[in-house]
């Protein structure tokens, strides 16, 4: 490299972005994927001995499956080379293939190729790498944030370890910040300092994407007046709108976490559509977990719903499930479907109220005794002991129902269950009316 050349590339290196100048030389530095890098992992110590094989790193953008990549390449012996999916096209590979053979050939060095966004490429650039990656020609190195089950040739899936990147946590996301703020290559040089209720904003807000985050505070520094103190103050309102949102009053271990939950389920119970998808609403702004929503509306539609409408339950949970396997943001849709339909159909505890009443004869009473007619008959013998006998089995009867005893003697009488008049619960009632007229 001439001293020209040189000039450029250092400028070049200056100007790029701050997620660029702060990406990881060494796996040390990762923050984050502790399931797939802690000390002693598989990926860890293939990394560390060089005796890497195949990968494909699928996960959202941000979480570092380029990062990793880039750590490979500095800690291999190999030579590594990266194409992005987008831009490339066959003749690409076939120059990197070609140069692979020379290697392996003459030196016996092996070639990593990384290929970013590699869902990019067609069946046909695909199928062209199965040959060289099968042969060892090339170590292939896949990255996609999409399903590689989906969107990667099965025969290179087959070939291939596939590891599974995974939003990085707030507390990642904090020491990025933190870390983009005091090193060199970073921000260090600008004297900057940021609030704790900023700090806190932005590694919510990134949902879990390191690029985002480092963006936003690259842009509040660069465009922040430095105060009399001489310092840049990153405050509150200038994260706010170096990601173009505002903050709510949404901390997620405080009272305002609790209040918020509390009233977006007593507003379903209370048959309050407008309200449940307010609240819904301040909940996903607040990068409130999709789970944790979905297990309340789960709760209100058995606690609050019940027997009113038993549908109720199955579209909470299948809401629940839909939402896990989608992500955001389509995922405000299925919960607000499924919190619309809890918070708009009829309303009973009585279920609720029935196990608590039960539970509660189970504790003073004790373990009572199961009548013999209903005690297990399925053994030889249990006549003698008389097990079973004088059990009338309901389907032999008119209605497929026939008055006798199940509760124990001591309640015999007790009730437990008083459905409403609300929705299927007022069926429930004219049946069971009409089964005691039989």
């Amino acid at each position: 490299m001439d001293l020209f050349t040189y000039a450029a590339e250092k400028k070049k290196e200056q100007e790029a972005p701050l997620a660029a100048r702060l990406r990881p030389a060494t796996l040390s530095e990762i923050i984050g994927q502790e399931h797939i890098l802690g000390k002693g992992s598989l990926l860890y110590r293939a990394i560390e001995a060089d005796r890497l094989g195949s990968l494909l790193f699928y996960g959202p953008p941000g979480t570092g499956k380029t990062t990793i990549a880039k750590v490979i390449a500095n800690t291999t012996e190999a030579e590594f080379r990266q194409v992005n999916a987008t831009i490339a096209g066959k003749k690409d590979m076939e120059e990197v293939v070609e140069e692979a053979k020379k290697n392996k050939g003459m030196y016996g060095k092996k070639t990593i190729l990384f290929i970013d966004e590699i869902h990019r490429f067609n069946k046909g650039q695909q199928d062209y790498l199965l040959p060289y990656v099968e042969d060892g020609t090339v170590i292939l190195i896949g990255a996609t944030t999409e399903n590689p089950y989906f969107e990667v040739n099965p025969a290179l899936i087959s070939r291939s370890l596939i590891f599974e990147l995974r939003p990085l946590g707030e507390e990642d996301i904090k020491l990025l910040i933190q870390r983009a703020l005091t090193s060199d290559k970073g921000l260090g040089g600008f004297r900057a300092e940021i609030d704790e209720d900023a700090l806190l904003f932005l590694a919510q807000q990134a949902g879990g994407d390191a690029r985002r985050a480092l963006n936003a505070i690259e842009l509040g520094v660069t465009t922040t007046e430095r105060a009399e103190d001489g310092l840049i103050h990153i405050t509150l309102a200038v994260a706010q709108e170096c990601i173009q949102k505002r903050a709510v009053r949404y901390d997620k271990s405080g009272d305002n976490h609790y209040d918020t939950i509390s009233a977006f389920i007593k507003s379903m119970r209370g048959s309050d559509p407008d309200a449940t998808l307010y609240y819904l609403a301040k909940m996903l702004y607040a990068g409130e977990s999709v789970t944790f929503i979905a297990r309340r509306i789960m709760i209100c539609a058995t606690e609050d719903v019940g027997m009113a409408d038993p549908n109720a339950l199955t579209v909470a949970v299948s809401a629940s499930l839909a939402a896990e396997r989608v992500g955001m943001p389509e995922s405000q849709l299925i919960l607000a479907h499924a919190a619309l339909y809890v918070a708009t159909a009829p309303k009973s505890n009585a279920g609720c109220e029935g196990i608590f009443a039960a539970m509660h004869m189970v504790k003073e009473k004790g373990d009572l005794k199961v009548p013999s007619h209903l005690q297990d008959a399925h053994y030889k013998g249990s006549s003698k002991l008389g097990r079973g006998i004088g059990y009338k089995y309901a389907h032999d009867y008119p209605g497929h129902y026939v008055n006798q005893q199940y509760l124990p003697d001591e309640i015999k009488d007790e009730t437990f269950f008083h459905p409403g008049v609300n929705g299927y619960e007022k069926q429930i009632r004219e049946y069971m009316a009409f089964l005691e007229t039989l």
